[in-house]
């Protein structure tokens, strides 16, 4: 067959033109046009599912690789807060071994003549580093120390509770009736109210410029919450044995007898913390009305009315008493440990809602 009679057999249509063919041929050929379409859409829908497959292992494969870093991360962690809490805890115990082998402060060699001194710093509280407990053990150190020429208590505190204030007064008050050696208060940037109350024990008292000294008074203070807990629609239910029990609940009111009470109760407080003073002091106060009104008067004025001797500083009492001036601190060290219980403790009874026993009169600067 030449060209042109193949191009004008493929030209032809089928249907009108063409060799005749039986309904039987013509299935048979239109099946057999179809096989291949058939076996390529059998072949695409498995092509399809395997790269479904494949897509889904990779998915499978980078959920497993985020959750193993996820865990590698969380045992980093883990491991992390573990050392460091085991950190803290060989610190603690080396602190707590350190001072238990090195012994209280100035036991060691002799170092000559000297001033001892202990520190008063920050609120005076049974729980805090101004106890009386640890304030009373340095001044007997300092006072029992052979080679230190004075006691000097460095204050810097606003004061704090009238127990622990009157306990260390009272101390120092001893001491200075023994005799044979001075004790000076050398009061920094406060020594006001109960660290007031403590320096007026000294034989004398030294004071910078803008020292903030004095507010001799007594302060209790708290809210009233009760039209508050009226407006919110809250009832407060106390139960108490005494008609008093909680008259200092600040969501209860407070009746004119019982605000009458608790007056007579700060004005007998204040009373005790004059006659402190005036005992301390003596005839060096002046007769200023004001002077136990609770006002607080920089160094300056305090000198001026009596209540310090004048102006210095530690560093220039050491230079002005001793050849060769030297100070040796006798304040107890603080175990760290101790210390950090004590907080915890602290924060967890105040976390569950137990009261502290805490005095609500307070010698403190407000």
């Amino acid at each position: 067959m030449s060209d042109d009679d193949q191009k004008r057999s493929e030209s032809q249509d089928p249907w009108t033109q063409g060799p005749e063919r039986t309904p039987e041929q013509a299935r048979e050929e239109r099946e057999t046009r179809k096989a291949p379409r058939v076996e390529e859409r059998a072949e695409s829908a498995e092509t399809l599912r395997e790269r479904q497959r494949l897509q889904q292992m990779e998915m499978m494969d980078r959920w497993i690789g985020g959750v193993l870093t996820e865990q590698r991360r969380s045992r980093r962690w883990k491991l992390f807060f573990r050392f460091l809490f085991a950190a803290l805890i060989l610190a603690s115990l080396s602190a707590t071994l350190y001072s238990l082998l090195s012994g209280p402060p100035g036991s060691g060699a002799a170092a000559g003549p000297h001033l001892g001194v202990v520190k008063v710093r920050g609120v005076i509280d049974s729980e805090s580093p101004a106890s009386a407990d640890r304030i009373v053990t340095g001044l007997k150190r300092a006072w029992e120390a052979e080679e230190s020429e004075a006691v000097v208590l460095h204050i810097d505190s606003p004061g704090g509770s009238p127990v622990q204030s009157q306990r260390i007064f009272d101390e120092i008050m001893r001491l200075r009736a023994e005799g044979g050696k001075p004790i000076i208060a050398v009061i920094e940037d406060v020594g006001a109210s109960g660290a007031y109350y403590i320096a007026a024990a000294a034989d004398e008292i030294l004071v910078a410029p803008a020292s903030l000294v004095g507010s001799i008074g007594v302060i209790s203070a708290s809210f009233g919450f009760e039209e508050a807990m009226e407006r919110l629609g809250v009832e407060r239910r106390v139960f108490a044995a005494g008609d008093n029990k909680a008259f200092l609940d600040p969501f209860s009111e407070l009746a004119p007898e019982q605000r009458q009470f608790w007056q007579s109760v700060l004005a007998t407080t204040h009373r005790q913390f004059i006659d402190a003073v005036k005992e301390g002091r003596g005839d060096r106060l002046s007769d200023d009305d004001r002077l136990f009104s609770g006002l607080v008067w920089s160094g300056e004025q305090a000198v001026e009315l009596g209540l310090a001797d004048g102006i210095g500083s530690l560093g220039g009492l050491a230079r002005e008493r001793l050849p060769e001036p030297k100070v040796r601190d006798y304040t107890p060290r603080l175990d760290p440990f101790e210390r950090f219980s004590r907080q915890f403790g602290r924060v967890a009874m105040e976390l569950m809602g137990v009261p502290r026993a805490d005095s609500p009169l307070r010698y403190q600067l407000p």
